[in-house]
This record gives structure tokens, C-alpha cells and sequence, in this order.
């Protein structure tokens, strides 16, 4: 799905996370902040949810291996067709498979939004690997009382200084705060949106 910024200055492909589409709240609203920032936003589906639009079934998401080979073809797609800068991003397991693949492409950078950095309750069960050495730049968008890695324990893991942590004060994993914290999810987004405006100019 497209959705097209004014003055564009680049193209951000955009996958989902494991349980909700290209449609999910969040998706919608974080595609349009960045398209008003110009920039081209293309949101996609992995084939199990797919599957699960067509018959109405859930479904647990595709292996690993089919995740990273059908990102890795989209991103192949759009950078034959556009002579526009590719970014790759995600929400949560979108923004750990974008970022799997990021150094083997064309692309210039990785947005995750929420990082899965381990599933909840697991701390020990760390899904860093590929981050220790990544080379090009990952920008890490994260609740600070994310259950799938928050602040205090992220800080404490050995990432590549290719990696960027931007915190979003008592943020849960979908970035959403307490109404007590004075913060919003709308306000976090937005906040989003005008940080990676800043990293593409």
C-alpha cells in the first residue's frame, strides 16, 4: 500500500508486527505523520497475514526464513522502481526483520518501532545478534517500560555503534504511555515522525 509524501525525499518501506496488518492503528497513523514529512510510505504484508485476511483465520507468523525472504523481495522491488533513498522499517517484529536484512541491501537505514528485544518475561532469551555488528544505521524507537526490552535492561546490552536507542518516556511496547505520565501515544509518534525527518534531511 502507498502512500505518497509531498516533496519527497525518500521511500520507507513499512512491515507490520506479529499480530496485527498493515491496517492496525498504529500503522495508519505513524504512515501518515511520515508521509507529511515527505516521505513515500509503503506498507505490506507478510504472507501468514495474507492468509489470515483471506479466511479470517489467525494464525502464528511465518518462520523466520520466509519473514526475511519475502521483506527482502519487497525491498528489491521498490528500489528497481524508484531512484528515490530506500529506508526499511518496522513495528516491532516488522522493524527486527527489516534490520536482519539491512546490511545484505540497498537500503540506506532501518526504523524499528519497538523492538522485540526479547520475548516477555524473557530477558535471557535476547534477540541481539545481529545488532552486536551491524554496520549500517538502525534507529531503535523504544518505550522506556517496553516488557519486550526496556530501558534499564537495553542499556545494558552490547550493541554495534550503529545502533541509535531513541526513548519515548513510559512508553509500552505499542509506545503508548499512562495518561499519569503527561505523555500520549499521539505525542510519541509525532515525535517519531519529526526525529527521522531529521536523520533523512
Amino acid at each position: 500500500m502507498f502512500d505518497k509524501g509531498n516533496s519527497c525525499q525518500g521511500v520507507v518501506l513499512f512491515a507490520h508486527g506479529a499480530g496485527a496488518g498493515m491496517d492496525h492503528p498504529f500503522m495508519l497513523q505513524m504512515d501518515e505523520l511520515l508521509a507529511a514529512k515527505g516521505l513515500q510510505v509503503i506498507r505490506f504484508e507478510f504472507p501468514y497475514m495474507t492468509k489470515r485476511r483471506e479466511d479470517g483465520k489467525k494464525r502464528p507468523p511465518d518462520r523466520m526464513p520466509v519473514l526475511l525472504a519475502h521483506y527482502k523481495k519487497q525491498i528489491e522491488s521498490v528500489i528497481e522502481n524508484t531512484k528515490l533513498p530506500v529506508y526499511i522499517a518496522g513495528k516491532s517484529m516488522g522493524g527486527r526483520v527489516a534490520s536482519m536484512l539491512l546490511d545484505d541491501t540497498d537500503a540506506k537505514a532501518c526504523f524499528a518501532f519497538g523492538y522485540p528485544f526479547h520475548p516477555p518475561r524473557k530477558p535471557e532469551s535476547l534477540r541481539t545478534e545481529h545488532l552486536v555488528d551491524i554496520e549500517k544505521p538502525v534507529y531503535i524507537f523504544q518505550g522506556t517500560r517496553d516488557a519486550m526490552g526496556n530501558q534499564e535492561e537495553v542499556l545494558h546490552y552490547a550493541l554495534s555503534e550503529s545502533v541509535h536507542l531513541h526513548w519515548l518516556e513510559d512508553g509500552d511496547h505499542d509506545l503508548k504511555p499512562r495518561k499519569a505520565s503527561g505523555y500520549s501515544q499521539t505525542m510519541h509518534l509525532e515525535q517519531i515522525a519529526q526525529k527521522v525527518e531529521e536523520i533523512i534531511s
